[in-house]
């Protein structure tokens, strides 16, 4: 027999049903807040694509040596990461190209190059990202962590890098970080000689420009 119409309702002889136990409506709300926790992450945790622009991306370092400090650039080839926030899980890569190493000084982009990075042999310089640890909020600046592998000369070593992270309007965001590169203790040689000392570290900045959207 299916219920009658006002069931829900105080009916017309004044009788009411009765409400739900106590027990009843308790786990109704702990159902709820359960479905809440376990699939709000997934919306709001969407996988992402952070592409790099080649054009405005700067990369810069700097070399201490006897008297002075060496400056130089690097040109970046490409650079896209696919990011899901939930896991933190990174995939992708970001390319320097190593040959476009430039110090405006003719005889020493010549050394490092030849003597150096080798950069005929070894001609990219690669960032291999694999996990991300923080978040970027759809307005505000923020920082993230971001560990995984450079390969310079044909080697991997592990780096952790922290970049500040602003974004912009159209899903656009800019991106900052600055770090040490103990390149001798990678495997490169050090160019000093009787006369110039230089250090084993490079300190590298790279100012990032990227896009960031919903991977398909």
């Amino acid at each position: 027999m299916s219920p009658h119409p006002n069931f829900w309702h105080a009916r017309d002889d004044g009788f009411v049903p009765p409400a739900f136990p106590a027990s009843l409506r308790w786990s109704r709300s702990l159902l709820v807040v359960a479905c809440l926790v376990i699939f709000a992450p997934a919306l709001h945790a969407q996988e992402s694509v952070i592409t790099l622009d080649p054009a405005a991306t700067k990369i810069e370092f700097t070399l201490a040596a006897t008297m002075h400090t060496v400056h130089g650039t690097f040109k970046l080839k490409n650079g896209e990461i696919h990011w899901d926030p939930a896991t933190g899980h990174v995939s992708g890569a970001i390319v320097i190209d190593a040959t476009s190493g430039n110090t405006d000084n003719t005889s020493r982009d010549k050394n490092m190059h030849t003597q150096i990075l080798e950069s005929a042999k070894f001609p990219e310089i690669v960032f291999t990202p694999a996990q991300i640890k923080g978040a970027i909020p759809k307005t505000g600046s923020s920082q993230v962590e971001v560990s995984g592998v450079i390969r310079l000369h044909g080697q991997d070593d592990p780096v952790t890098l922290t970049f500040s992270v602003l974004p912009g309007a159209g899903g656009s965001l800019q991106a900052s970080t600055q770090f040490g590169v103990p390149y001798v203790k990678w495997g490169l040689k050090n160019p000093s000689t009787f006369l110039l000392h230089v250090s084993d570290t490079v300190n590298v900045e790279i100012h990032a420009s990227a896009r960031i959207s919903p991977a398909q």
